[in-house]
C-alpha cells in the first residue's frame, strides 16, 4: 500500500488510508456486465475511486448500486445480473486463466513472459517493456 500511495501522490491521485480490504468479486462481476454494454471503462474507474479514492465496501450491493446509478446504468438490472450469476462462469474463467499465467496479486504487468508485480515506477513497466521487444512475441 506504500508503494500505491506514493505513486498515487506522485500522480495527484486521491487515495485514501484503509483499514479493510473488500472483496471485489460482485464488482468483478458488474464489471463485466458493464463492459457487455460498452460502459466498461467507465464502471471500472468508477469502483476504483469507490474503493480506492473514497474508502467505500464495493462488495456491498448498495454501493453496487449507487455506483451504476451515478453512472446511468439501471441499478435493478444489476443487482438482477448479480442475483442470477448471469457473469460469475466468465469471471471464473478469467481467474483461472489468471492463475494458469501465475498471476497472484494485482496489479501484475505481463509481457514476453516475465511479471512485474505490484504498483512500480515507470521505469520498471518500461524496462518490462523493451525487455519484451527485444525478446519478440510471447507464447503465452
Amino acid at each position: 500500500m506504500d508503494r500505491l500511495s506514493q505513486a498515487a501522490e506522485e500522480l495527484g491521485l486521491p487515495v485514501r488510508e484503509r483499514t479493510r480490504v473488500y472483496n471485489s468479486r460482485r464488482a468483478t462481476e458488474l464489471g463485466k456486465w458493464a463492459e457487455a454494454q460498452g460502459r466498461g471503462d467507465t464502471f471500472h474507474d468508477a469502483i476504483f475511486r469507490a474503493y480506492f479514492a473514497e474508502g467505500l465496501d464495493i462488495s456491498g450491493v448498495a454501493v453496487l448500486r449507487e455506483t451504476c446509478s451515478q453512472l446511468d446504468l439501471d441499478p435493478e438490472e444489476a443487482e438482477r445480473v448479480l442475483a442470477q450469476g448471469e457473469y460469475r462462469t466468465s469471471v471464473d474463467d478469467d481467474w483461472d486463466y489468471s492463475r494458469k499465467l501465475g498471476v497472484t496479486a494485482v496489479p501484475t504487468f505481463l509481457a514476453a513472459g516475465r511479471s512485474v508485480v505490484g504498483a512500480q515506477p515507470y521505469e520498471v513497466l518500461e524496462r518490462l517493456v523493451q525487455v519484451a521487444r527485444e525478446q519478440g512475441p510471447s507464447q503465452t
